[in-house]
């Protein structure tokens, strides 16, 4: 804002106290003295004085509806109960306010009546000094600004309700008066000045310093000029000048409203956000997501809330708490820039002065021109016509070039190779950065941008017009208000005065530019701007038939015209693979855009008459075929035969189309027809004249064959083309298995092409077992494992739990096998499904004493098989397995051996259970009778059971009848061996070999069989080593004090009683001593190692099935493998080789 002087006269001897303006602005009545002056508010001059007062005048006002004129004589009169000191109408003229001198507002109908009586705090200490009504329509309300003496500023509804706090002032006002639109205040007093404030009472700045107290201020309507009158008679007339203070970067302009706050628009979307500052707002500036706004004692620093583009929600990044005098202001990621005359100082949001430049001249332009955050460049010109390039994180300047004349305006081009300057004699000059060469001038130019999506584009403003000039093409010129601040696509910004608009210019005239010149490269990127569909489909066709293919592509993608496109991609692809013959792709663009005779002479000049021929024929124009063929050409003539046949097939007539198609030697196509019509006879007929080298025909009539249902012409032809893979698929097809698998026995290479549809083939008729062997044998691993386990959950939702058992035990083996490729995962799977499979095994045989009124087994079997399953059940009990059954058959077959602490356990936690509703009643009959028998076992119980049942044979310690820590002994923590039948525990001890014998040398020492008495200088010892690990080991080495005694035979005497479990080792010494007939061997496959078991009681005989690798009895295994005729828990046939 600035304020420039009018007029100024001087009344001598007289204090101007009031002034007031007509209504129409022409006039100004003046109060000074005891008279009324009327002067010309053009120039100032007198034109004529009132008479009709006595005393001196305080105030004067203009009513808008005539209460009071200066042709009236006299005036009606009211009296009040104080001096009356200002005084002012409502907008509409219904109501006056006084100010007194006592502190009071008094609010009075034109009758004078009073309806409103305000009273300020400070009383008669704070004299109402000056009051004036919002003349502004858009406001609500009436509001009343009231001036006292108690340098305050307060605003007040008509109903007399305060709006908002008092403002304080640092003097005393005598004046105060509204512009025309009620958007800012002017106020005078004892400060000897005028200030301009806001409509809420934010001082934005002085107007005029005077010699005198300003007693009387007031605003010419509709117009910016104010008038002040002085105590010494002054009278000033000031013109106010509010500049412009905005910002623009691409499509965001940001511009000062109201003095104080700050409105940013987005130009394309027109969205609008205000900023409310509540100070003057000095400068702003605009760049990316950051908003700067200087105020008169800091600069605000705004970012947006997100990266989205049309975000307009700005909030507070940074303040920088100091007062800085400069003439324009720049922002930047991480800086501001401050722009001094000469001087450029950098500064970051921390208010660091980080860089400081010093130019040779005034800085007349500055612009930032990008760059990476914190490294932007700052386009900078000079009036003695430098213009420099300065990054913010480098102290020195780059000077891109000097002219002869002051710069008005810079822009520097999208690829920054141009730049665009307007000097001070409105010429637009654009020149190449890299060689300093004037590429072009225009005169007439007061403003210029590039394109920032057209590297070759710019436009200018100058003398009403707006400017577009494309490359070196002549300039095209619109009328337009205002000038061009900036050019993003097919949109130029234009600023008219305060307004910003975006003008949307068509791009129609710079692209025919380009198209005259063959430039179409240049033409397309000149249509994305913003073109017609009628311009596009016309620089499709043209860079299309200039073989501009990627430009006609990407323009025929904008107009959705599917047809060419093909015709391009058709080209593309020849190209591609390398054709590159012109002139005959130009002939296929004039045969799409209908320009037959000419696509036919480029066809036959570039040697493809048969083209020219195919475009005739797919017309019908089958004349001008002949024409163009001649009577001398055999081979175009069955081309033409061959046309003919396509033209009959498409007329209905098949069967002829068929014999001119044979006729023409093109036997796919006739094929085709007869084998859609299923006319078998000549398609036997056909297939069995072709030659076996014909193979495409021959293929096409075994596939009509298949679909005709004539599996063994099919078969026959087939064999005839010797396509065995196609002969394995059509036996497959049609599920003959038995020539599918003679047919792979032959050629074993077909194998999977044949098991795996088997086996899908039989798993969709539920032949699950028979699916999964055959997924094995076509060595689809994990189909075989899926069908594994879907039997496995079957067996276990239908409660057959042995061949839950059985199926777990196959999905351990399918795990082994696997584990050779992914180790530890499934060697993890191989462990569990062992495991379920045992647990479902045994589980088995409760589930059927539990189930079935009778049982085969013996109580102490039953006995021995609960107790394993609850020693080897963990927190999670496995689907289907149920440990109320187990404890409830633990229960009675321990009351019906004797073994009553068990049997009272077993109850007790049957208690901890869910009972089902069949067994309540005998569990707890159960219960109470159990409480009868004796709290320690039954001394009838047989020595024997108790001591098979709970004897560990390593160190024989008693166990007891069930052990929490698993079936391990409670001493030793060596596991135990159960028999797979009866679940006795066996006299095995499992045994590990020392480091470096394998396998096979294990083997050989153990066949040995070294009798004991070449052994008699031999010597064993057992004792404990400890390794780097701190694994414990039980070793057997070379001594023995007594010659005859055996190691394991000195191990039974071993008493450990500590937590870790102490494996035996044995030597070669030791192996060699061992008997062939005492040692068993599970010979596992790799990757698992072989496992070593010893028997201590050697006349107890032991059978290991050589699949499973589990233990018997061997006469309880001898009786299963004669019931079942296989193994009974892995099912292998007894005459199934090892």
């Amino acid at each position: 804002m600035r304020a420039v002087l009018a007029w100024k006269e001087t009344i001598r001897d007289q204090c101007v106290y009031d002034l007031a303006f007509k209504p129409d602005g022409s006039q100004l009545i003046i109060a000074a003295g005891l008279r009324v002056l009327v002067y010309d508010v053009a120039d100032g001059a007198i034109i004529q004085p009132l008479k009709g007062h006595k005393d001196i005048v305080y105030c004067v006002a203009y009513a808008k509806d005539g209460l009071w004129s200066p042709e009236q004589k006299s005036v009606n009169k009211h009296k009040v109960s104080s001096k009356i000191t200002c005084c002012g109408w409502t907008n509409d003229g219904q109501y006056l306010a006084l100010g007194m001198m006592n502190g009071v507002v008094s609010i009075r109908n034109k009758n004078g009546e009073e309806k409103v009586k305000i009273e300020r705090p400070g009383g008669s200490s704070s004299p109402i000094w000056s009051i004036a009504w919002n003349p502004s329509k858009d406001e609500h309300n009436d509001i009343l600004a009231v001036a006292d003496w108690g340098q305050k500023l307060s605003f007040y509804q008509l109903s007399g309700k305060q709006i908002g706090k008092d403002r304080t002032l640092t003097y005393d006002p005598c004046c105060v008066s509204y512009f025309s639109k009620g958007e800012y205040i002017v106020m005078g007093g004892s400060d000897k000045q005028a200030s301009l404030y806001t409509k809420d009472g934010v001082r934005l700045g002085t107007i005029g310093d005077q010699n005198a107290w300003v007693w009387t201020c007031r605003v010419k309507p509709d117009s910016n000029f104010v008038v002040l009158g002085c105590q010494d008679g002054t009278i000033a007339c000031y013109q106010l000048i509010f500049s412009t203070v905005h910002g623009l970067y691409k499509d965001r302009y940001a511009y000062r409203d109201s003095m104080t706050d700050v409105i940013v628009q987005h130009l394309i979307t027109e969205q609008k956000v205000r900023i409310k500052c509540r100070e003057l707002v000095k400068k702003i500036a605009i760049y990316r997501n950051r908003l700067a706004i200087q105020l008169p004692e800091k600069i605000l620093i705004y970012e947006l809330y997100s990266d989205d583009s049309s975000d307009m929600h700005y909030r507070i990044k940074e303040k920088i708490c100091r007062k800085f005098e400069c003439n324009l202001l720049v922002v930047c990621s991480q800086h501001i820039i401050l722009c001094q005359e000469k001087r450029l100082q950098c500064l970051s949001f921390t208010s660091v002065r980080e860089k400081e430049w010093v130019m040779e001249s005034l800085i007349r332009y500055i612009k930032v021109i990008g760059g990476p955050p914190g490294r932007e460049g700052l386009l900078v010109g000079l009036k003695n016509g430098a213009i420099l390039k300065i990054f913010v994180d480098n102290l020195f300047p780059i000077t891109l070039m000097k002219l002869s004349t002051s710069v008005r305006c810079l822009d520097m081009s999208a690829s920054r190779n141009k730049l665009a300057v307007v000097d001070e004699h409105n010429t637009l000059l654009v020149y190449d950065i890299n060689s300093e060469e004037l590429l072009f001038q225009e005169p007439n130019a007061n403003s210029v941008a590039w394109n920032t999506q057209c590297e070759d584009m710019l436009c200018f403003s100058g003398n009403g017009y707006l400017n577009i000039k494309a490359s070196n093409f002549p300039v095209h010129q619109q009328k337009m208000q205002g000038f061009m601040v900036g050019y993003n696509g097919s949109k130029i910004f234009c600023l008219h005065v305060y307004s910003m608009s975006a003008v949307e210019v068509p791009q129609s005239a710079p692209m025919y530019q380009y198209l005259e010149k063959k430039m179409f490269k240049e033409a397309y990127q000149i249509a994305c701007l913003g073109v017609t569909d009628s311009d596009w489909r016309d620089l499709a066709t043209e860079a299309l038939e200039g073989l501009d293919f990627d430009t006609a592509k990407k323009a025929f993608i904008r107009i959705r015209d599917l047809r060419y496109l093909e015709l391009i991609n058709s080209i593309e692809e020849r190209k591609k693979r390398g054709e590159n013959d012109n002139e005959l792709f130009l002939a296929d663009v004039y045969a799409y855009q209908g320009k037959f005779h000419e696509a036919a002479k480029l066809y036959k000049r570039t040697g493809h008459e048969s083209r020219a021929l195919s475009m005739y024929t797919d017309l019908r124009m089958f004349e001008y075929a002949k024409e163009f063929i001649g009577a001398t050409d055999p081979k175009n003539s069955r081309i033409l035969m061959t046309k003919q046949a396509d033209w009959a097939k498409s007329s209905k007539e098949p069967r002829a189309a068929a014999e001119m198609y044979l006729s023409a030697g093109e036997h796919l196509k006739a094929i085709d027809i007869i084998g859609e019509h299923g006319w078998e006879d000549m398609l036997i007929d056909i297939a069995r004249k072709l030659d076996k080298a014909e193979r495409e025909p021959l293929a096409k009539c075994a596939f009509y064959f298949e679909r005709l249902k004539h599996h063994g012409y099919a078969s026959e032809t087939y064999s005839k083309m010797g396509d065995l893979q196609a002969l394995v698929q059509l036996h497959v097809e049609t599920q003959h298995w038995e020539e599918a698998f003679s047919l792979v026995e032959k050629h074993p290479q077909f194998k999977n092409h044949v098991y795996v549809p088997y086996a899908q083939w039989l798993a969709e008729n539920d032949r699950f077992e028979e699916a999964q062997k055959a997924f094995h044998k076509a060595g689809r691993q994990n189909e075989a494992v899926k069908v594994l386990e879907q039997l496995t959950q079957n067996a276990v939702v239908e409660n057959r739990f042995n061949d839950a058992g059985y199926y777990y035990w196959m999905l351990s083996m399918q795990c082994l096998d696997i584990a050779r490729d992914q180790r530890d995962e499934m060697l993890k799977k191989f462990e569990r499904f062992q495991h379920l499979a045992e647990l479902y095994h045994v589980y088995r045989s409760i589930q059927r004493y539990t189930d079935e009124p009778f049982s085969s087994h013996m109580p102490e079997t039953l006995f021995n098989i609960c107790r394993f399953l609850l020693n080897n059940l963990t927190k999670d009990i496995p689907p289907g397995i149920s440990k109320v059954n187990t404890l409830y058959a633990l229960a009675k077959q321990s009351r019906r051996l004797g073994a009553y602490k068990l049997a009272r356990y077993s109850y007790e936690k049957l208690q901890e259970l869910h009972i089902p509703s069949r067994f309540q009643e005998s569990i707890e009959l159960g219960s109470l009778t159990i409480r009868s028998k004796p709290f320690h076992d039954s001394e009838q119980l047989p020595l024997s059971f108790a001591l098979k049942c709970m004897m560990c044979y390593r160190c024989s310690t008693n166990n007891p009848l069930l052990n929490n820590q698993g079936s391990v002994c409670i001493n030793c923590r060596q596991p135990f061996i159960y028999s797979a039948s009866s679940y006795e525990v066996l006299p095995l001890v499992q045994f590990y070999l020392e480091e470096g014998i394998s396998d096979e040398d294990a083997v050989s020492l153990i066949d040995l069989e070294v009798p004991h008495t070449d052994q008699r200088d031999a010597r064993c010892y057992l004792f404990l080593i400890n390794t780097k690990s701190e694994l414990q080991a039980l070793r057997m080495d070379d001594g023995l004090d007594d010659p005859e005694e055996d190691p394991f035979t000195a191990k039974m005497s071993f008493e450990q009683g500590g937590s870790t479990f102490v494996p035996v080792k044995v030597s070669r010494s030791v192996l060699r001593s061992m008997s062939r007939r005492d040692v068993l061997i599970k010979r596992w496959p790799r990757p698992l190692k072989w496992e070593y078991f010893r028997s201590l009681l050697p006349d107890v005989s032991i059978t290991m099935c050589p699949t499973c690798f589990k233990m018997f009895h061997s006469e309880d295994y001898e009786l299963l493998v004669l019931q079942h005729n296989c193994c009974p828990y892995c099912r292998r046939p007894i005459d199934e080789p090892n």
